[in-house]
């Protein structure tokens, strides 16, 4: 596409925003409309840079633009949103964009409810064992496909290998983009107010798999109903090969301590550090994806065996006096918590509360059998115990209150998990920041 005349308008700032203009600005585009709702502090940068900075309004709505590219953090069901569609105005995110404007790379796309970014992660690192700085990572796990473009200059050049984590944001709006590999995890209920619908929010999912076809390859989860109900619903038109944890009727499979790929064994689960089925899965995801990719089993098996997890996702901290401290500070969901669960047999201490999200508990009763106690901190903190377990709680006002006591009561053997089941928003700023003082707290013990 020539971007020099057209009129492009940006919803939403933030990093991704910000990438979409710089890369539009390289590719020569000279007609570009901000619209912010919150307040800009690099205002001046952008309109040094031609940009017309905007607040939102149904005046500047109500223009002709050519295109538009949405911040994947703006609804779609917002009226402005089906407004503009309406008027056939094309909408896109910036991951479309970037794509568009990138020559042709190898992408490997993953998205679903929980494990995007531990499983990305794991993928970018065998790409980058097997094909060194041809490799890159970007999407929703924190840096722009668009400034990863910029920097790179996959404009002008191609053959890169990128590992793309995908939100639903990012993918509701996806045009042409098309990855050669991708996957969609898992399916839990989330983000119903955002997409304005549960069914609204799966089917988001599998636009990843929208304009593959041929020899492109979608790796179905075939122990998740949901991913099977949707994809059965919206079939791919690709190459479809199945894994699963427990049937060797699939192509990938686990099976006593195994990964087998395609009827070979690939990589011995004992020499893994991770904890937890769910990471064997993503471990599973991320071989078969790079097996696909080119990537031989001796660099799969290096990368794997070595590799430590992501940071505030169930991340081994510290050991103190015999007790083990795990950082799972990402779980904002009652499903994470669950998962975060399911990966220890016993002597839990379970540290819960937040943010106010007035989730259930319901489905987290169940997998409290490796628990022995629950400390509440945090606004939610008292509530969500007493769902949890009644009387049986203990409740505190901080985070590092109930470090405190977790430590005083830990005997050798036990864990203290930090999985707050709900985001942070009533003490920090984010889960990583909630994250990074839990790793503060516990070094200083």
């Amino acid at each position: 596409m020539d971007w020099q005349d057209k009129k492009i308008l940006i919803i939403g700032l933030a990093r991704s925003g910000m990438a979409a203009i710089r890369l539009l600005r390289h590719v020569g585009a000279r007609n570009i409309t901000l619209v912010e709702e919150k307040a800009i502090d690099n205002k001046e940068v952008l309109e040094e840079m031609g940009v017309e900075v905007c607040a939102q309004s149904p005046e500047v709505f109500a223009r002709d633009f050519d295109i538009v590219i949405k911040n994947p953090g703006v609804s779609p069901t917002k009226d402005f949103i089906l407004d503009l569609k309406e008027r056939n105005i094309p909408v896109i995110t910036e991951v479309e964009l970037a794509y568009q404007i990138a020559k042709p790379q190898h992408y490997i796309a993953i998205t679903g409810t929980n494990g995007k970014t531990t499983t990305t992660t794991l993928v970018y690192q065998i790409l980058e064992k097997a094909y060194g700085n041809m490799a890159h990572v970007a999407g929703n796990i924190g840096v722009p496909l668009s400034e990863l473009v910029l920097e790179n200059r996959l404009d002008e050049n191609e053959g890169h290998y990128i590992a793309l984590e995908l939100s639903n944001g990012q993918l509701v709006d996806i045009d042409t983009f098309h990855p050669d590999v991708a996957t969609i995890i898992n399916m839990t209920p989330d983000h119903i107010d955002f997409m304005g619908g549960l069914d609204a929010y799966y089917q988001s999912k599998t636009r990843i798999y929208k304009n593959m076809s041929g020899n492109d390859v979608f790796l179905l989860n075939s122990d998740d109903e949901i991913v099977k109900e949707y994809t059965k619903k919206y079939p791919p038109t690709c190459t479809v090969k199945r894994f699963s944890l427990g049937n060797e009727n699939a192509d990938a499979y686990y099976k006593k301590n195994h990964i087998f790929i395609e009827g070979n064994e690939i990589l011995d689960i004992t020499k893994v550090t991770l904890p937890g089925l769910h990471n064997i899965q993503n471990i599973l995801i991320a071989a078969y994806a790079c097996y696909f990719a080119g990537v031989s089993k001796e660099d799969i098996q290096d990368v794997v065996y070595n590799f430590k997890g992501v940071a505030h996702r169930i991340e081994f901290v510290r050991e103190v006096n015999g007790v083990k401290y795990y950082n799972d500070s990402k779980a904002t969901n009652t499903d994470a918590t669950i998962t975060a669960l399911k990966s220890f047999d016993k002597n839990v201490i379970l540290l819960v509360g937040g943010f106010e999200k007035g989730l259930s508990m319901e489905d987290v009763i169940p997998y409290l059998r490796c628990v022995k106690k629950v400390i509440g901190f945090g606004d939610a903190g008292d509530r969500i115990a007493d769902d949890l377990v009644g009387n049986q709680k203990s409740v505190v006002q901080t985070l590092k209150d109930a470090i405190d006591y977790a430590n005083q009561i830990a005997e050798s053997g036990d864990i203290v998990l930090l999985s707050p089941t709900t985001s942070s928003f009533d003490q920090y700023k984010n889960f990583e920041e909630r994250g990074n003082d839990f790793k503060r707290i516990v070094e200083e013990l």
